[in-house]
C-alpha cells in the first residue's frame, strides 16, 4: 500500500462527506451500503461508523473481505479502499421499534464501527483507469 494514499483518500472522504461499503455474502451476492464517517488509526487501520444495515453486518460475519469507495463524482476522482475486516464494534443503540415513526419497515437499531486492515488503494473514477495500485 503507497503511504500517501490512504491520506489523500480520508482527506477525499472528509470533502465529499460519503462513503460507499461493498460486501459480498456467503454465495457472493454483492450488497453496498453508504456510510457517513471513516477515520484512521495510528496502525492504518480504517475505522468506518455508520447504522448499518443488516445485510452489511451479515455479509462480514461470513465474509469479512469489503471494498471502501471514496469519490468525488464531479471531478471523477477516488479511491478504493480494498481491505478485510478485524472488527466490529457496537457504538450505539436506538431504544427499541418505533412504529409512529418508522412505519412497518425496521431501521437499523444498532450504531456500529467497522476495523479494517488495508491490504490496497486503487484508483476509483469512471474515465479509464487500472485496478492496479500504484
Amino acid at each position: 500500500m503507497k503511504s500517501g494514499a490512504l491520506d489523500r483518500a480520508l482527506i477525499l472522504a472528509g470533502e465529499v462527506k460519503h462513503i460507499f461499503v461493498a460486501t459480498a455474502d456467503v454465495h457472493g451476492w454483492p450488497h453496498v451500503a453508504a456510510a457517513g464517517r471513516i477515520a484512521l488509526t495510528p496502525e492504518n487501520h480504517v475505522l468506518v461508523s455508520e447504522w448499518f444495515c443488516p445485510g452489511t453486518v451479515a455479509n462480514l460475519h461470513v465474509n469479512p473481505r469489503l471494498s471502501i469507495v471514496v469519490w468525488d463524482a464531479n471531478r471523477d476522482a477516488g479511491y478504493q479502499i480494498v481491505g478485510e475486516l478485524e472488527e466490529i464494534r457496537d457504538l450505539g443503540m436506538l431504544d427499541g421499534f418505533a412504529p409512529s415513526v418508522e412505519g412497518k419497515r425496521r431501521f437499523p437499531q444498532v450504531e456500529r464501527q467497522l476495523l479494517v486492515h488495508v491490504d490496497r488503494i486503487i484508483e476509483f473514477k469512471r474515465s479509464p483507469h487500472t485496478d492496479v495500485e500504484d
